[in-house]
């Protein structure tokens, strides 16, 4: 194998499976805590009456932190606020983020459907993401560096036909079910692979943590698409990249896949935290409306109220609870007893239910 030069397009990029052992004992013994951590966040995440409010949310805050990574930074506010106004968005982050958003549920449909993830899917969520249809690279000259410094920490593949074989193998690697090897394993694996490659010109960390999520719904390990890995990559970026470059510069693995591991153990014992809050919060705020507002209390109101931070008439038109007139006094009256702040966004007046808002921003 040829020595590995960080200014040379790395096409000599091994294909999978790894040909090293990435099911050291250490290794199993962190997949097994990993994997118990991600089925406890499945069971909190079906104890919620209405499981829209961690798809419309949730999976903001991942396109978010996610975009965040690739420093297109937006408010929460300005996010939820463009999720659920008909103002037209402007700012090119926001949108950014949203598109993230829409490919990340474009994906999760295909492979509820199909049970698979393509070269083709791959290419289709990055064209999502990037709102392009440029698809796998085919002009050289792409190379990775340190925004800081300038320095040239790696270049990958290059040549489209390069390209594309080792997206087909790593797509033969993600869809072949008897091979034995925990799925949280593999996830690192191709996760690895996937950045290594670097088969787009723009959008790859995205594409990439998009599939990782979709690789867990692929094998049944989360029903909706709710693991927020992107805040652990954040607040262990040295380590992310440390591990990346072990494997390229040393096939050293194994730290690369206990990062991994510990990010999806971490990650799922705060994202049921988090929905555990959204549970109680939710009780309690039925409860109120129950003995303050008992001529409008429905539980269907509730649950429309909990399915993102913003609300508004349309919505409770749309649930089929009241006519617009009539909408427009509900929302005042739970404003009035406290569960709701109103705020003008262009033509509309958005209702913010605050508390839900700071329980999904921490």
């Amino acid at each position: 194998m040829m020595k590995f030069n960080k200014n040379l397009p790395y096409n000599e990029l091994s294909p999978l499976p790894p040909q090293s052992d990435i099911e050291t004992k250490e290794i199993l013994k962190k997949a097994i805590t990993a994997n118990k951590a991600l089925a406890k966040l499945v069971g909190s995440g079906k104890q919620l009456p209405n499981q829209s409010i961690l798809i419309n949310s949730i999976v903001l805050q991942e396109a978010k932190l996610s975009s965040e990574i690739e420093n297109i930074v937006t408010t929460n506010d300005e996010l939820y606020q463009a999720f659920a106004s008909d103002k037209k968005i402007t700012d090119l982050n926001t949108k950014e983020v949203l598109h993230y958003q829409e490919a990340l549920w474009e994906g999760y449909q295909s492979v509820k459907k199909n049970g698979l993830i393509t070269t083709n899917l791959i290419i289709s969520l990055c064209d999502i993401i990037k709102e392009t249809d440029a698809g796998v690279r085919k002009t050289p000259g792409t190379k990775i560096a340190n925004h800081k410094s300038g320095e040239v920490i790696y270049t990958p593949p290059e040549g489209e036909s390069v390209i594309r074989k080792l997206l087909h193998n790593l797509e033969q690697y993600i869809n072949l079910e008897d091979d034995g090897v925990d799925p949280l394993i593999k996830m690192a694996v191709m996760h690895y692979q996937f950045e290594a490659i670097h088969p787009f010109t723009d959008g790859n960390g995205r594409t990439g943590r998009i599939l990782n999520i979709l690789y867990l719904v692929k094998n049944n390990l989360l029903e909706i698409p709710i693991l927020y890995l992107s805040k652990y990559i954040i607040d262990h970026k040295a380590k992310y990249y440390t591990g990346l470059r072990s494997i390229t510069e040393k096939n050293d693995w194994k730290d690369w896949i206990l990062y991994i591991l510990d990010g999806v153990e971490q990650t799922a014992l705060y994202t049921q935290n988090k929905i555990d809050a959204i549970i109680e919060l939710q009780v309690k705020t039925d409860q109120e409306i129950k003995k303050k507002l008992p001529d409008i209390y429905s539980k269907e109101l509730v649950e429309v109220i909990f399915r993102q931070p913003y609300c508004k008439r349309q919505f409770l038109e749309d649930a089929k609870l009241v006519k617009r007139k009539t909408a427009g006094v509900y929302l005042t009256e739970l404003e009035r007893i406290g569960v709701f702040t109103s705020k003008k966004v262009g033509k509309e007046k958005l209702y913010i239910n605050k508390r839900l808002f700071d329980i999904l921003k921490k």
